[in-house]
């Protein structure tokens, strides 16, 4: 059992289910002050650190209340799609982890405002516009293989707008100062959350290249019904990442089989794709 196993564990039952409908909420409160009192934000809501030192606690929370966009049309897009993207990965992560994501890249925006504030003198207002870079590049490393639709004509796969946000980022990065360097790292910083518990650079270790390849030829060299058998020795000594609530199958017992948590279920319930559509919700 990992680290993030262990917290699961202990404090799973104390995760906000649901959580980016309130993020989405919050995004859309602001999306109406920006429209109908626009100055309100800056003097009272935004990510002040001065202001903050000074007794105006709220705002580590309000500099939420800030819109995806100001334009009507993309706004509402921008809320929906991301309001799909994180609800997605909640479904996929369990609502455990999506809090610690969600609510980590908060508490690294504030960080970040603090160490600007610091470094450079004067305050630099963040808004939450990296905290939805994260959530979109999490779930194009989740999802590399789906297709956005660029002014609903262009369709252009996952991974390669990832890329192209990450080329941006840094070159923001090495043209910037010390501050915005700082800046730019602890705002997607919880995007090494994912990594921790996903397994993703996992994928692109030498070791797991090869197991891969060996599993394809393996697959290729049958014909008719393939069968995989369950060694479940061979993996008695390693540890899991994942393990189905329902027939106790591991990704070492199995490697094709992908592990999902099941949003319906009350609690946080793993199950291997044979059974995440067939298996009794747990009430």
């Amino acid at each position: 059992m990992n680290f993030f196993e262990k917290l699961q564990k202990k404090y799973g039952r104390y995760a906000v289910h649901g959580l980016m409908r309130y993020f989405t909420m919050l995004y859309a409160a602001g999306f109406v002050l920006s429209v109908t009192r626009p100055a309100l934000y800056y003097q009272y809501l935004a990510l002040d650190p001065e202001r903050i030192l000074h007794g105006e606690v709220w705002r580590l929370v309000s500099f939420l209340l800030y819109p995806p966009s100001s334009s009507l049309v993309w706004g509402l897009l921008l809320l929906l799609m991301y309001y799909s993207l994180g609800s997605t990965l909640e479904n996929i992560w369990g609502s455990f982890r999506f809090n610690i994501f969600m609510f980590g890249g908060v508490f690294f925006h504030i960080i970040a405002a603090f160490a600007d504030y610091f470094i450079t003198g004067h305050t630099v207002y963040l808004t939450p516009a990296n905290l939805n870079l994260s959530i979109f590049l999490a779930f194009a490393l989740t999802f590399p293989e789906m297709q956005f639709y660029i002014y609903f004509v262009l369709p252009v796969k996952a991974k390669y707008l990832a890329v192209f946000y990450i080329v941006m980022a840094a070159g923001a990065f090495l043209m910037g100062g010390t501050a915005e360097k700082l800046e730019i790292v602890l705002c997607l910083m919880n995007l090494l959350l994912f990594f921790a518990w996903s397994g993703t650079l996992r994928r692109f270790s030498p070791a797991e290249i090869r197991r891969k390849a060996e599993f394809r030829r393996k697959m290729s060299g049958e014909s008719g019904r393939k069968i995989v058998p369950v060694d479940r020795a061979a993996g008695a000594g390693k540890e899991t990442r994942h393990r189905c609530a329902v027939c106790g199958r591991t990704e070492l017992d199995a490697p094709e089989l992908e592990f999902r948590y099941c949003s319906k279920c009350n609690g946080d319930y793993e199950y291997c794709s044979e059974h995440l559509y067939t298996h009794k919700h747990v009430e």
